[in-house]
């Protein structure tokens, strides 16, 4: 038997009823693993690809014992399951998910990079995470996500959400 692994993966929805998707998102993940812990949810203005409406995004802490790909396999199956159409790089979508971290695993293999390599500039990523586990370690930088959420540059707002 495989020891379980502590990983954390981001949600993100922009689409439809977004509360009500990772929702169903966490409860779809509980089949890849024990979700341990989940954020709260916060609703952020979209970066990159800006004209398309704010994002809610939360963390969920997921104990797995499936190896990297094959946890990226169940969450790229969660998302076509739950209808998300890949039409436009960051555009507009039901349902996101991300492995960010992987125990301490650093993993750059064809579709699958741990750490997510854009998590440490991300306040929507970090500050769910920081809720969860402000003292996870990122394991190529050596800071804690605290340390990198408190290194952020203004900007980007982020704020928990209060809706339904």
């Amino acid at each position: 038997m495989e020891v379980p692994v502590t990983t954390y993966i981001s949600l993100g929805s922009n689409i439809g009823d977004r509360s009500a998707n990772l929702r169903e998102a966490i409860e779809r993940l509980g089949g890849l693993g024990q979700v341990v812990a989940a954020s709260s949810l916060y609703e952020t203005e979209p970066v990159e690809f800006t004209e398309q409406p704010w994002f809610l995004n939360g963390v969920v802490e997921l104990e797995t014992e499936l190896a990297p790909a094959e946890l990226l396999e169940g969450m790229l199956r969660i998302e076509q399951q739950m209808g998300r159409e890949r039409q436009q790089k960051n555009g507009p979508r039901k349902i996101d998910l991300d492995i960010v971290l992987f125990g301490d695993e650093i993993v750059k293999a064809p579709g699958v990079t741990i750490p997510h390599p854009a998590m440490h500039e991300r306040r929507f990523v970090l500050e769910p995470l920081a809720e969860i586990a402000p003292e996870a370690k990122h394991p190529v930088y050596r800071k804690t996500i605290r340390e990198l959420l408190e290194g952020l540059p203004p900007g980007q707002s982020v704020k928990k959400f209060t809706g339904q």
